[in-house]
């Protein structure tokens, strides 16, 4: 039997309808977030998880709940959010203003160029790699939800590639990503099905 992941992006929130880069901040999901994720409740319902996992960010705790009902879930520091660190809150026209040059520099390589007080993207990406093995070690040959964030989602579909282009691997709202393990080696099943919003 595979270990079977679900990943599933939160739902929208005013900031992501804003563009404003949110990551360590405690922002709940919008009407149109709550809504999504109503929409993957019906489209999940007939799946069975044997654990569901989720950030410990309001967004993701949110979603899940309105996902998964009563069922339990766990909830894991680790699959936060990286932290924007001084972007946090602000749009890209404000971020152009204040840190013009340092902002070119992280959008065109943000693994090797970091934002002020913020976190790295290699730390980042070490953070969500331990707390994704500790899941996939404890839950062998079992099938799995996640709910966390674009970012989490990104650097661990990104890894399994073997790639550096942060922005591609970044999902959709509530979309769903597969990954699959047999005998270690992951495959990727699907990646950023939001197919329940059409």
């Amino acid at each position: 039997m595979p270990t079977r992941l679900t990943l599933i992006r939160h739902g929208t929130t005013d900031w992501n309808t804003q563009k404003r880069y949110c990551g360590l901040r405690d922002v709940s999901l919008s009407r149109e977030g709550k809504l999504q994720a109503q929409k993957l409740c019906v489209r999940l319902r007939p799946l069975h998880f044997d654990r569901i996992y989720v950030s410990d960010r309001k967004r993701a705790i949110q979603t899940a709940q309105i996902i998964f009902k009563e069922a339990r879930i766990t909830k894991i520091a680790g699959l936060k959010e990286v932290n924007f660190g001084a972007f946090e809150g602000l749009r890209h026209k404000e971020i152009m203003k204040k840190y013009s040059e340092v902002y070119k520099r992280w959008l065109a390589n943000p693994f090797k160029n970091n934002i002020p007080q913020g976190e790295s993207l290699n730390s980042f990406e070490r953070r969500v790699t331990r707390a994704l093995q500790r899941i996939i070690r404890h839950n062998a040959g079992k099938n799995v939800a996640i709910v966390a964030h674009g970012g989490v989602i990104s650097v661990f579909i990104a890894g399994i590639l073997k790639s550096k282009n942060f922005w591609k691997h970044i999902p959709a709202a509530t979309s769903v990503t597969i990954v699959e393990y047999r005998n270690n080696v992951p495959v990727i099943k699907l990646f950023n099905c939001s197919k329940h919003l059409d």
